[in-house]
């Protein structure tokens, strides 16, 4: 059910094997930090992004399918969320959460089908 938020969207602009790390991150209403990790595999693609002083230098882990668009010239990521949802995402520490099956459900659910964003690729805008 949650598959679908761990896969690029077509209209992003993902190139094959493009390195995303310290692309700056922008929500729908302002910067949130910079890629720390990302991975591009299929089925499991997602972004790791240091907040800095936003939220207090946390990470927070973004499903790929919250990317509507990278611009290499500015190393920038657009996501189609406002920094208060991503804020208000289940939280994230690296060490627990990367292989975890159970947060990745979690966060699948909350950005994706049946989250409270819906859309086929939990993409709708509020």
């Amino acid at each position: 059910m949650t598959e679908n938020v761990w896969r690029y969207q077509p209209s992003a602009g993902l190139t094959a094997g493009q390195d995303l790390t310290g692309y700056k991150v922008e929500a729908l209403d302002g910067a949130i930090g910079k890629v720390d990790k990302h991975s591009a595999e299929a089925g499991d693609a997602y972004l790791v992004v240091d907040t800095g002083v936003w939220i207090f230098g946390k990470e927070v882990l973004l499903p790929a399918s919250t990317v509507t668009r990278i611009d290499p010239d500015e190393q920038k990521i657009y996501v189609d969320r406002t920094k208060e949802q991503i804020k208000d995402a289940p939280e994230f520490h690296r060490d627990k959460h990367l292989g975890d099956p159970g947060y990745r459900e979690e966060i699948g659910l909350y950005y994706g089908i049946g989250g409270p964003f819906g859309g086929p690729f939990g993409g709708t805008r509020t």
